[in-house]
């Protein structure tokens, strides 16, 4: 089973990710794009990245929106694979 990340570890998290909001057991980014084709585009990369990590986000699209949440549902909350996944994600965007 997939341990759900300390207190200590979640202190951490704002200055390891800091683009990230920590939303009780969610981390949550929303992230704007030029247009529809660029958002879906990043949607496309990061799919591939979520099937590589076996770890996927819940998010929401509407045109250049994207919005990302990120939690760990074996560990019923955050853990190290949602850390994983959003820096990651965050290596894409440069």
């Amino acid at each position: 089973m997939v341990e759900k990340l300390g207190a200590e570890a979640r202190a951490k998290l704002a200055a390891e990710l800091p683009e990230w909001t920590l939303e009780g057991e969610h981390l949550k980014r929303g992230l704007r794009f030029a247009d529809f084709s660029e958002a879906f585009g990043f949607m496309a990369r990061v799919a591939l990245l979520a099937e590589q990590q076996n770890h996927h986000p819940e998010w929401f699209n509407v045109w250049n929106r994207v919005d990302i949440a990120l939690t760990t549902h074996d560990a019923n909350g955050l853990s190290a694979r949602d850390v994983k996944l959003a820096k990651s994600i965050d290596s894409l965007l440069g």
